[in-house]
């Protein structure tokens, strides 16, 4: 057997591997699906009927009627573009000056700044609630922006892609007369696409899926995220496993749209912000 036939025999055995594999992990997505446009004494049928014998579309009307499923959408946008938009700012302002600028005790404050990660939230829960009450933040969106828009991991990311940019760029701006603003603000954002594009899709899943944080903060019906939504939706009907598959679904599609958007940008980012550190 030729060496290009053994070539193509391993890349077909791979590629076949690897789509099993995926429609394995689809599976309960697409069970998801079904169940979601079935009437409720169908979905644990047996044996499984993937697809309906009638549709039952008035399941996607059905949840934004019986709770206030699009004022909890809303505000799980607002909050996930707003904190979004401030981690893409603070991560990548504070990337740039650990990795281009040099300041006394730059890689003592980078460390004791990234050891954070490995600090349990649930250690300085309490504390940050103390601390929120009194500032009177308490049942307010603000709570959450203040404390998700700044993220240890994200400006580790964006130090790691900045380091990969070659510093002759820089110093070349730099004696153009460029300042470190301009040089931050016309060089390296738009090099750092890729970069921005991973932290974009990592903070928006968090903020989007975040349960903990809402829980604790906000109590008005008014303020509610999607997430706690779902869990008063399952709490009204926890025998309607259909409405509640339409929900979960609903919830799912901007966090797969967005990373649809991105995924282009988002193998470069993972493997670029790990070229040297």
């Amino acid at each position: 057997m030729s060496h290009r036939l053994k070539t193509r025999i391993g890349r077909i055995t791979t590629y076949i591997l690897l789509i099993a594999l995926s429609a394995l992990m689809l599976l309960p997505f697409v069970w998801m699906v079904s169940a979601s446009l079935k009437l409720d004494k169908d979905v644990f049928a047996y044996p499984i009927q993937w697809i309906p014998e009638t549709f039952q579309w008035s399941n996607y009307v059905e949840i934004w009627r019986q709770v206030p499923f699009l004022t909890f959408f809303f505000n799980t946008i607002k909050l996930t573009v707003i904190i979004t938009l401030l981690q893409l700012f603070t991560s990548s302002f504070a990337g740039y000056a650990f990795a281009k600028l040099h300041f006394k005790g730059k890689d003592f404050v980078f460390l004791a700044y990234i050891a954070s990660i490995a600090i349990p939230w649930q250690s300085y829960m309490v504390p940050q609630f103390i601390m929120m009450r009194r500032l009177g933040l308490v049942d307010t969106h603000m709570a959450l922006i203040l404390l998700q828009a700044f993220s240890a991991f994200g400006v580790f990311l964006m130090r790691q892609f900045f380091i990969s940019i070659p510093n002759d760029i820089i110093d070349a701006a730099r004696i153009d007369g460029l300042s470190e603003w301009g040089i931050y603000y016309r060089i390296m954002l738009p090099l750092s696409k890729p970069a921005l594009a991973t932290l974009t899709i990592f903070t928006a899943v968090f903020v989007w899926n975040d349960f903990m944080g809402p829980l604790i903060y906000l109590n008005s019906e008014g303020l509610k995220t999607i997430q706690l939504g779902l869990r008063l939706f399952i709490q009204q009907y926890s025998a309607d496993y259909a409405l509640i598959m339409a929900a979960s679904l609903v919830s799912l599609i901007p966090v797969v749209a967005l990373f649809l958007a991105f995924q282009r940008f988002f193998v470069e980012g993972i493997a670029a912000t790990g070229v040297k550190g």
